[in-house]
């Protein structure tokens, strides 16, 4: 018996905003399940602004293409095998793309096991609380005692990276894009003081935040909130590039930072930026900790969740306007 899929596929290639128009939402007979693969229902998908930056070019996956199903990172369940590897009930991950069903080989797949929401694993059991980790304690070296400043700071991977640095000991101050989120920073996750870059005197107010200079700079956004920063660094200070969301959204990106080399040089600061999966050796060490920051609720998780397929377009339109607070992802089902 044929299943209806519903998928968005992507219609047209933005020239400047992501637009609702540029997704098409298809209803069509799913594909077959041939010998040697697998059919998985779509449960939760994560929303990230990076996607915007896959209609851009190819990064560390191929560029997209009109026609494509939307890809993007998703939590699902196997509802159909026709392999060795997986039994149809099992939870799995994978990019299954923004769609109600994918089918796919089952190498594209790894097995889940939750112990908690399924929903911690596209935030911070996943990829989002990764990135934290090993973005802040291996890349940033962030120590006691020093100063953390994070960009995107209300996003899904700022607002971890700011409470695990608070949990070393750090002086954390946020950038944010909203008298709201700064409250939110400060009062609701222990931020010691954020910053709004849409303020006329961001780079001041943030120098002021920072009287010792900043020690790690931990970079979600790019553009002129990286340029302010950089030329507010404390000497050996170090700056981790994780994201640069400012830039995604645009055909006439910003050019690169301003002073570079020569701030890095007269001030010995260091700029690395890195994936997740250059850690993927050591994961089960970083998920060790958080998992035990949440059990002593030192850690907390903010998601934020849309219900539904159809709402997966505006979802990302969103993220790069900035209207979300923590990890932003879609529900699509439920496990059976």
């Amino acid at each position: 018996m044929s299943v209806l899929n519903r998928r968005w596929r992507v219609a047209g290639m933005p020239s400047e905003r992501l637009e609702t128009s540029h997704f098409e939402l298809e209803t069509s007979d799913l594909t077959e399940v041939l010998d040697g693969q697998v059919k998985c229902r779509v449960l939760w998908i994560s929303i990230d602004a990076a996607q915007r930056a896959w209609f851009q070019g190819a990064t560390y996956r191929a560029a997209i293409q009109i026609g494509d199903t939307m890809p993007a990172f998703c939590i699902g369940q196997v509802v159909e095998s026709r392999c060795d590897d997986f039994a149809a009930g099992d939870i799995v991950t994978g990019h299954l793309g923004w769609q109600d069903y994918a089918v796919v080989d089952p190498h594209e797949l790894q097995r889940l096991v939750p112990t908690g929401t399924l929903s911690s694993y596209l935030s911070v059991l996943g990829i989002t609380g990764l990135t934290a980790y090993f973005g802040l304690l291996e890349v940033g070296e962030a120590k006691a005692g020093e100063t953390v400043v994070v960009s995107g700071a209300a996003g899904a991977t700022g607002s971890l990276v700011g409470q695990i640095a608070k949990l070393q000991g750090c002086r954390v101050v946020g950038i944010c894009g909203s008298p709201e989120k700064q409250k939110w920073l400060t009062s609701e996750l222990g931020f010691d003081a954020a910053v709004n870059y849409r303020d006329e005197a961001f780079r001041q107010r943030l120098k002021e935040a920072c009287p010792d200079g900043i020690d790690v700079y931990f970079d979600n956004v790019g553009g002129t909130t990286l340029d302010n920063a950089l030329s507010i660094m404390a000497y050996r200070g170090r700056v981790v590039c994780c994201g640069v969301v400012s830039q995604y959204d645009t055909s006439t990106p910003v050019r690169g930072a301003r002073g570079v080399p020569g701030v890095l040089i007269v001030k010995s600061v260091t700029m690395r930026g890195f994936l997740y999966t250059d850690y993927a050796d050591r994961w089960d060490e970083g998920l060790q900790a958080i998992q035990g920051w949440l059990q002593d609720g030192s850690l907390k998780v903010a998601e934020d969740v849309l219900e539904g397929l159809e709402k997966a377009p505006e979802g990302l339109i969103g993220v790069l306007n900035g209207s979300n607070v923590g990890k932003r992802m879609i529900h699509v089902a439920d496990p059976s």
